[in-house]
């Protein structure tokens, strides 16, 4: 109803789903009643070509998943046409599984980036002394915060093998940050739990939804490392051209709301970061499932062994059970267990997610097991097969507590839907990864106050309770980084949206050469308050200084420096200034022809734009590097980088400006195929009407005094003339 309502307006309505399956299939569900009431239908999936992405953003409701949308809204952005761009303003969104979308994957920005020029050999290089290192002797980890530190005996180590004198001096800081890098991607990421290696390349798996991310890698040289640590090909590292958070890029639709049956333990956040209020919605039908109190074995082995011997009783009955796992390593090690007692299973995980739509509708039905990761967490209604609600319904078995209690609700929540019967029961061990981290000192104390036997598991409250506290402090801890991460993308995302709008007026043709006169009427006060300044006497005038600057600025010789000092004024060097510029673009127009002249200008103003605009973006990144050291002289780092940040993209705005005009200046179109190349690339732009360019030009005689651009402006508005009627 609220889609059918917003669609209404002709604006568009964004559907946003977490993966390309569900948004093709809701699209296919939904669909038909959409378009029995007249509205049109698209969907936006991996794979799309640009028209077929323009044709589905124009329809009245669009499908699709948070990264296509987020990514075409970048991609837009870099564009020379707006007859390219794919979408259209953000009006309405609705998000299925909101808070994966708004929550979870908000600490994971989107990033377009290109390779940079610098060689890969040094993370091979830095690759093969990292093996030499030993854990608690060279370096130090610290699980809760995932960091791995170097001591100083491992400082001195690497030193002596990578053959540096001091790590720590200026010029070897990039060794160390990827020596730092290299022993993260060695200590705290793992094979098939983290990423997977397939053709010869490193796949980042989604923590949350345990899918494959093909084309996403992770920044900072940390994928390079991970790269030689496999022994595959080592990719150039990357340069951000372009990046914006899940935060960020959905709080620019005018309305935003959405769904998920897991939001209410996160209402805090949904409120102070999206103004959203949570409200709690009655089960269509009573919730009947009943989840026993978790498990609790002190060895992954005795867990394993009492999991599995469940699985195989309620196998023996003809109960489906799905098998929740946290990683692709820990679904095949249970696939190994339940092969030698020849139990047939399903394993849905991230490196056979093309069968998933089969393996989920067979996962109801009677005597099924089907083991998987997140991947069956949400989204995705299993139907039970004839028989089976007599037996008990599903049942799930989890084999670990994820970090999140949204996400073993998650997985619970397979079971027992729309009233159907069901259970569900979490097998937990003390070295599973959160129990080892955040509590397993004080459930061991507890275990072995009461004597628990091997094999002999522990039922109590007081554990359950001390698993929950375990995940509060994460999820708490995970919502400071979030907000942290917010803090900073706030700064880069208002001049993110100053440079995005400054493309889209260029690329309208918007006062295009209105734009550039404004652009030469700065530069041309800065140059004459650097070289005449107003507070100095004529004598300290650096003439060959102004001489030098103009022909380095806009190509022109006016030799000022060969005129007497009683000649030159500073008003009307900056008149003459202004004068020649505008008539040296008026040559350039009467020879290249306006819609050249027009096309070369915005071609300009873009390259400009986007080389320095990625560059800012690597100096933002480099500052954002250093900035927490800032705590250590009482500065709150948060402010420094907000004040640091808005000079170093003033100072980027003035680069632009400088180098733009300073290119037009220069400009010449040669021959006569580049005149019609470019002739041919400018049908497909978007111009806008300039009036009638054709009209003749008429000398006018001025009779009354000549008003100084500087003077006030005789209308008496108050303003300077050029600011008003001499615009």
């Amino acid at each position: 109803m609220p889609i059918y309502l917003n669609a209404l307006t002709g604006r568009g309505v964004h559907v946003v789903t977490v993966n390309d399956y569900l948004a093709l299939r809701d699209a296919d569900w939904m669909g038909p009643i959409y378009t029995s009431l007249g509205l049109t239908v698209g969907t936006v999936v991996h794979g799309l070509d640009d028209r077929q992405r323009r044709a589905a953003y124009q329809c009245d409701v669009t499908y699709g998943t948070n990264n296509e949308f987020g990514f075409d809204y970048l991609r837009d952005n870099m564009k020379f046409s707006i007859d390219e761009y794919v979408q259209r303003d953000f009006h309405y969104a609705i998000v299925d599984e909101v808070d994966s979308i708004l929550i979870d994957e908000a600490r994971t920005p989107l990033i377009i980036s290109g390779p940079s020029e610098e060689s890969t050999d040094k993370y091979v290089r830095i690759n093969q002394v990292i093996p030499s290192l030993k854990k608690e002797v060279d370096y130090s980890i610290d699980e809760k915060s995932r960091t791995v530190v170097l001591t100083e005996d491992g400082v001195a180590k690497v030193e002596k093998l990578l053959k540096v004198d001091n790590l720590y001096e200026p010029r070897n800081i990039e060794i160390l940050h990827h020596v730092n890098q290299a022993l993260k991607a060695h200590t705290l990421f793992k094979r098939d739990v983290d990423y997977l290696v397939k053709d010869g390349q490193v796949i980042i798996v989604d923590e949350f939804t345990g899918r494959v991310m093909p084309g996403r890698r992770y920044s900072d040289g940390l994928h390079q490392a991970l790269e030689a640590k496999e022994n595959v090909k080592v990719e150039r590292e990357n340069q951000t051209y372009a990046s914006v958070t899940f935060q960020n890029y959905f709080r620019m639709y005018e309305k935003l709301a959405g769904m998920t049956g897991t939001a209410d333990t996160e209402a805090e956040e949904f409120k102070k970061i999206y103004n959203l209020e949570v409200i709690v919605i009655p089960t269509n039908m009573p919730m009947i499932r009943e989840d026993y109190p978790d498990v609790i074995y002190k060895t992954e082995k005795e867990k394993f062994d009492a999991a599995i011997e469940e699985i195989r009783e309620l196998n023996r009955i003809g109960r489906p059970v799905l098998v929740g796992t946290i990683s692709i390593e820990k679904s095949e090690l249970l696939s190994k267990y339940l092969k030698k007692f020849g139990i047939q299973h399903n394993i849905l995980n991230a490196k056979n997610h093309q069968r998933e739509a089969e393996i989920i509708a067979e996962a109801g039905q009677p005597g099924a097991v089907t083991i998987s990761t997140n991947m069956a967490g949400r989204g995705t209604d299993i139907k039970l097969g004839n028989g089976v609600a007599d037996l008990g319904g599903l049942h799930i078995l989890g084999t670990e507590r994820h970090e999140s209690r949204r996400i073993d609700n998650q997985l619970r929540g397979r079971s027992g839907r729309q009233g159907d019967m069901g259970s569900s029961r979490f097998y937990l061990s003390l070295d599973d990864d959160l129990l080892r981290i955040f509590g397993a000192d004080r459930i061991a104390s507890v275990m072995e106050r009461i004597g628990v036997q091997e094999g002999e598991p522990i039922e109590h409250g007081l554990i359950s309770k001390a698993i929950e506290n375990a995940q509060k402090r994460v999820e708490g801890q995970n919502f400071d980084i979030r907000k942290h991460l917010l803090e900073y993308d706030d700064v880069m995302n208002r001049q993110r949206e100053v440079i995005y709008k400054q493309r889209r007026d260029i690329l309208a043709g918007v006062d295009l050469w209105q734009t550039v006169e404004d652009i030469v009427d700065e530069l041309i006060d800065d140059i004459v308050d650097e070289f005449l300044g107003e507070k100095l006497h004529h004598d300290e005038w650096n003439l060959k200084g102004l001489d030098d600057m103009v022909l380095k600025q806009f190509s022109l010789r006016l030799d000022f420096v060969k005129r007497k000092p009683d000649e030159v004024h500073r008003e009307e060097v900056a008149t003459e200034l202004f004068d020649s510029v505008k008539e040296l673009f008026r040559k350039k127009e009467e020879e290249f022809g306006k819609s050249i002249m027009d096309y070369v200008t915005r071609m300009i103003m873009l390259q400009s734009l986007d080389t320095h605009w990625k560059d800012h973006l690597l100096a933002m990144d480099h500052l954002k590097e250093g900035i927490g050291l800032r705590g250590y002289g009482q500065k709150d780092p948060t402010r420094e980088y907000q004040r640091e940040g808005y000079e170093m993209f003033m100072d980027m705005v003035n680069r632009v400006k400088a180098s733009s005009i300073e290119k037009l200046c220069l400009v010449q179109v040669r021959r006569e195929e580049e005149v019609s190349d470019i002739e041919q690339k400018r049908k497909r732009e978007y111009v806008m009407s300039r009036g009638d360019h054709d009209a003749k030009v008429k000398t006018v005689r001025r009779k009354e005094e000549k008003v100084g651009r500087n003077d006030p402006c005789p209308c008496g508005s108050g303003k300077k003339f050029k600011r008003c009627c001499g615009k």
